[in-house]
């Protein structure tokens, strides 16, 4: 696959930290009117997984299913549930409502989304706050379970965050995560969870069912992008959503990207 001109500057972290901190709260912006509340790729299984949802979550339904399969290895319910880099809010939401956990704080580095969530989400135990997935603002070993879906490609130091997160979990407590890598990061990727000092418990790799789950929702990303976006970021904006056919799409269906989820226990 034809290397992007933008590919090595994401390979410097202060360049891709920059990036992204411009790049989110503009999509925020755009998205403000469109109800977006899922930022994450999608997951659907073969047969369909068929979660029992609500009318009013049915149209991300592929969304959710992702959130779903990252945290169903642990039960929430009354357990302190960390989310970071939560986007728009829709997964916290979705399992605030859904495992009953005693509080669910969500994070994210971008203030728009924050506001955005404030807004959009209120359930009794769920709580926002704008937060660096590098510097977690919570006291050491105080949380049970901690969720990250499909951001850490974008932080500048992942092995930091991993620190970060043995750091706040008690022990016992679990990391659930889910995220991609290209091929020329799995080594450092594995390596970082082999030193990071807590134990896997399991690990898949599920690209099909990500492929599956961009296909349900291509049609209707593929409209987002080309209402909402200009002209010029259209290839970025496919990207980002995973449309059929975009870079990131092919990638994984080639195995260029590997796609899995982590189940880690402090």
């Amino acid at each position: 696959m034809t290397t992007s001109w933008i590919d090595p500057l994401f390979s410097l972290g202060s360049v891709r930290k920059a990036v992204w901190r411009l790049w989110y709260p503009f999509l925020t912006r755009r998205l403000r009117s469109e109800d977006v509340i899922f930022l994450n790729y999608a997951y659907e299984e073969d047969p369909p997984v068929g979660i029992p949802l609500a009318p009013e979550d049915e149209p991300n339904r592929a969304c959710i299913q992702l959130y779903h399969h990252v945290v169903a290895p642990v039960p929430l319910t009354n357990q302190t549930v960390v989310e970071v880099s939560c986007g728009h809010g829709g997964g916290a939401s979705f399992l605030s409502r859904t495992f009953d956990p005693h509080s669910y704080t969500a994070i994210d580095l971008n203030p728009a989304a924050i506001q955005l969530c404030k807004t959009r989400h209120h359930l009794p135990a769920l709580s926002f706050k704008q937060g660096d997935a590098l510097n977690l603002p919570f006291n050491d070993a105080s949380i049970d379970a901690l969720i990250n879906v499909e951001a850490s490609h974008c932080y500048p130091d992942f092995d930091r965050f991993l620190t970060e997160v043995r750091r706040v979990l008690r022990p016992g407590g679990h990391f659930l995560y889910a995220d991609f890598r290209f091929s020329d990061r799995f080594q450092e990727w594995d390596r970082a969870f082999s030193n990071c000092g807590m134990e896997c418990v399991s690990i898949r790799q599920i690209n099909a069912e990500v492929l599956r789950g961009m296909r349900r929702n291509s049609a209707r990303s593929l409209a987002l992008v080309r209402r909402k976006l200009p002209k010029f970021l259209h290839s970025l904006g496919c990207d980002f959503a995973g449309t059929e056919g975009s870079r990131i799409y092919r990638a994984l269906a080639s195995s260029e990207v590997a796609y899995r989820s982590y189940h880690l226990r402090n």
